[in-house]
This record gives C-alpha cells, sequence and structure tokens, in this order.
C-alpha cells in the first residue's frame, strides 16, 4: 500500500504539484489522470523518492519514502518516463545490473530472470544489445528492469507512450497481471482508454492537484456522465467555476 499525503513541490516561480493526496492499496490498480503539464511525473517522482517534496509525505508499506529512501526503494518497481536504457547492454545484462543494485540473491537471479522473461515474452530479446530496440522492446526490459528485485509496489509513468497497438495490448496485459499477483500498482497516464481500461479507482490531477478521486462509474455517477472522458471534461469545468467563484 502506498499513502500520499498533500505533497507539493516548487520549482521556482512554478508551481508543479500544489497538494496531491491519496491511497494507492494492494492488489488495486489507481490512476494517475490528468492533462500534459498536470504534475503526474513530478508526483511520481515524489513518490518513488526521487524528488523531495516541499510539504508532504509519502508512505510505501509503512516506511517513509524520504526518512528511510533506502528501505523504501527495495519495496517498489519504477518505470520511469525516460527508460534511461544502456544501448551496449544485453536485455539480460541490464537485469543481471540492476537486481545486484538491489542485492538480489544470486542464486535466485536465473530462475527470476527466466521467470520474467516468460511473462513478459522477452525470449527474442533477452540476450540482444539494446541499441536498436523498438519502443516496445525498450519498454519490455524497463518494465523487467522494475520487477527484477520483486517489489510489492510497482509505478508505471506513461508505460505505453510511443507504443503500437500490440505493444499497448501486452503492457495492459502485465498491469493486470500485477494487479492479480496482489501488487499495489499507481499507473500515470493522459489516455482516458488506458485508464478506463486498467485502473480500480482514479485520481483526476488538475494544475498539480487532486481535484476528483474515484472509480470510473463513480466520477460518471458524480457528474452526470456517460463516459469516462465526459465525467473527466466535467470535473475540470467544475473546478474552473469553483476557482473563478472564488
Amino acid at each position: 500500500m502506498i499513502e500520499v499525503q498533500a505533497l507539493a513541490k516548487r520549482f521556482g516561480e512554478v508551481h508543479a504539484v500544489r497538494d496531491v493526496g491519496f491511497l494507492a492499496p494492494d492488489g488495486q490498480v489507481t490512476g494517475l489522470l490528468g492533462p500534459n503539464g498536470a504534475g503526474k511525473t513530478t508526483a511520481m517522482r515524489m513518490i518513488s523518492g526521487l524528488l523531495r517534496p516541499d510539504v508532504g509525505s509519502v508512505t510505501i508499506e509503512g516506511v517513509d519514502v524520504h526518512a528511510d529512501p533506502f528501505a523504501a526503494r527495495r519495496l517498489i518497481g519504477v518505470l520511469p518516463d525516460a527508460r534511461g536504457l544502456y544501448p551496449r547492454l544485453t536485455a539480460r545484462e541490464h537485469l543481471v545490473y540492476f537486481g545486484r543494485l538491489h542485492s538480489v540473491d544470486p542464486n535466485v537471479m536465473g530462475e527470476r530472470i527466466a521467470r520474467i522473461c516468460n511473462s513478459l515474452d522477452m525470449k527474442g530479446i533477452i540476450d540482444r544489445r539494446v541499441a536498436g530496440f523498438s519502443q516496445g522492446e525498450r519498454m519490455k526490459v524497463a518494465l523487467a528492469r522494475a520487477l527484477i528485485h520483486d517489489p510489492p509496489c510497482i509505478l508505471l509513468d506513461e508505460p505505453t507512450n510511443g507504443l503500437d497497438v500490440m505493444s499497448t495490448r501486452a503492457v495492459r496485459e502485465m498491469v493486470r497481471g500485477l494487479r492479480s499477483e496482489g501488487r499495489c500498482v499507481i499507473f500515470s497516464s493522459h489516455i482516458m482508454q488506458e485508464v478506463a481500461a486498467l485502473c480500480d479507482r482514479i485520481v483526476v490531477i488538475v494544475g498539480g492537484r487532486v481535484i476528483q478521486m474515484g472509480s470510473a462509474d463513480e466520477l460518471m455517477a458524480v457528474t452526470e456522465t456517460a463516459s469516462l472522458e465526459d465525467a473527466f471534461v466535467a470535473c475540470i469545468l467544475a473546478d474552473q467555476a469553483m476557482a473563478g467563484a472564488a
């Protein structure tokens, strides 16, 4: 479980995140939905411990991310918006390298790589260098890297960005598999179809603030709309109206 409380982050005069808080339970996919520039990636970086918030806190399985960052990082696997792969390494070498960074027992490393390779259908690329990989293949390596230490919590930032239809379908199946294993998954996206198809609970972020949260059905019910897209637009318009009235 991940608990996020009142996060805020400012870069100079820019308020990237103003007030983001939510609870992401185990065995569910929690979606962060918002337009580009809403603050989703900055929030994800604070949740993962890459950025320290100006205000607020994050706990992962009861561990405070910023008070004990090393313990917290053992509990999460992160698929960042920038994949950050090493072109001269093979996919297997990536997994071994990051497994060692996470102190994975050498006696279980091979079995774990084989299991991940099988679940992500990486047999054809596992011993190839990453240079020249397609977007979908690079995504698989990055996701495998995030899973090599078998974390209970997974952070996925725009995982289908730039992928073709078949790779996008593969990502969806992988996310569903992570949920069925009882893991806590946070899935950031601005694509309505992805959020509607995958997320049990949706956190709507606009202008660095959470303006609404709930399941897709709950968001549609509260806005009296028939689709998640219409509900999202209605949430934004209602927030703008409240801001104007204030």
